[in-house]
């Protein structure tokens, strides 16, 4: 079964076919009548119809019922089949690993977060990540032959073209996909988790439906996702959204991709933990104090959002700062791309009003009047939930369209 309705979308993605239009608006919108997907892929009704019976023969689509409207004929209404098929989503942070399972809709059935795991570029990392995922996969409720892709998000530098990732797991030799897939016995894509996060908003989330975002993810690190006219933008191979690396400051801080100055030295989870540090071994009181002064340990993003969850004061007026900075720097985002919406999101969003408000302000004060009237200033409804949702979801867009590019 699997191995025909994988045939089957091969052949649509082959060339830029009717069917395959018509799966992209049940993705990206949901349940359509056959008058509504004509007017919507721009086809007479006579070559909808007969579209989407194939797809209704291949097991893809299904009728979900008439569709009552005001008056004439209920015409019936379709939708893609749950239980067609089933992705995995894999969602890498720093301490933990998360994982998650969606039907065919994008609907997610389970998920599990905050697995232990240490996030290093070593073999045994990614034995350990495999091990995991298919631990996973064996207490999904249904047979590991029905899942059609697995996808793993990767931070930072990613070809998702090549299946390969350029900052973790540099020592193979053969792609990272190409790797997972034999470690996994699945077919496996990889992807950038910034696109990853971008793109769950933007089928699931806050952003649905509209046609340019932005979304910023502040998590350890920082980076932009961009949709451009309802696409996702790669940028040539891939490696678009690296905000966090364009040299802004003039603090001689080194950061962690090798250059002096980025906007991720001052505006993200590390720069965070690096501030407060400093101020505890420079006699400031925090609670936190203990673990840096006396127990002599590094402070974790887990630290970090607890003491601002207990409303820490040294941990909130330092993030504050760092708010301050993020909201002068996505200013000059929201000057460039004029987006409908500029969404919030990452690890460092669950943070809440502490630090988007912060943010907001400095967006305001610092980019052009007439160009962020436009823009929606929003928090990432999906929370930490975005990195997971976003990689399901990018299995399936992954294997519906072989040309990603944007």
């Amino acid at each position: 079964m699997r191995d025909e309705l994988l045939k089957h979308i091969r052949n649509i993605n082959k060339k830029s076919s009717v069917q395959g239009r018509i799966l992209e608006q049940f993705v990206s919108q949901g349940t359509y009548t056959i008058p509504e997907m004509s007017k919507a892929v721009g086809v007479s009704l006579p070559t909808a119809t007969s579209a989407i019976n194939e797809l209704i023969k291949a097991g893809l689509v299904r009728e979900v019922g008439k569709k009552d409207i005001s008056s004439g004929r209920i015409p019936m209404a379709y939708d893609l089949v749950p239980n067609a098929g089933y992705f995995v989503g894999v969602n890498p942070e720093m301490d933990c690993l998360a994982l998650a399972a969606s039907d065919f809709c994008g609907n997610l059935i389970t998920e599990k977060i905050r697995v232990p795991y240490t996030y290093e570029n070593t073999p045994e990392n990614l034995e350990q990540m495999a091990k995991i995922i298919n631990n996973f996969i064996t207490t999904l409720p249904f047979a590991k032959e029905e899942i059609l892709q697995v996808c793993v998000n990767i931070a930072e530098r990613v070809n998702p073209f090549e299946g390969n990732a350029y900052n973790m797991f540099t020592f193979l030799e053969e792609s990272l996909t190409s790797k997972l897939t034999k470690l996994i016995q699945i077919p496996v894509c990889i992807e950038n988790d910034t696109r990853s996060m971008t793109f769950a908003e933007f089928i699931k989330g806050r952003s649905k439906g509209l046609k340019n975002v932005i979304f910023a993810n502040v998590c350890w690190g920082l980076a932009i996702g961009i949709i451009i006219d309802g696409k996702l933008y790669y940028g040539k191979s891939g490696y678009s959204g690296e905000f966090g690396h364009m040299t802004a400051y003039n603090n001689n801080i080194i950061c962690h991709c090798g250059k002096i100055g980025c906007i991720e030295t001052e505006v993200s989870g590390r720069a965070l933990k690096r501030k407060l540090t400093e101020k505890i071994l420079n006699g400031k009181t925090s609670i936190l104090s203990d673990k840096v002064l006396n127990q002599k340990e590094e402070l974790t993003p887990k630290d970090l959002l607890e003491a601002i969850d207990k409303e820490d004061v040294l941990s909130l007026a330092t993030l504050q700062n760092i708010a301050d900075e993020l909201g002068k720097q996505l200013a000059g985002v929201i000057n460039i791309f004029n987006p409908e919406m500029l969404v919030i999101g990452g690890e460092m969003s669950a943070t809440g009003d502490y630090l988007t408000l912060p943010a907001r302000m400095g967006i305001k004060k610092f980019s052009l009047n007439i160009v962020n009237e436009d823009s929606q200033i929003v928090t990432s409804s999906l929370k930490g939930l975005a990195g997971i949702t976003g990689a399901c979801l990018m299995a399936r867009h992954r294997l519906l369209n072989d040309s990603i590019k944007g």
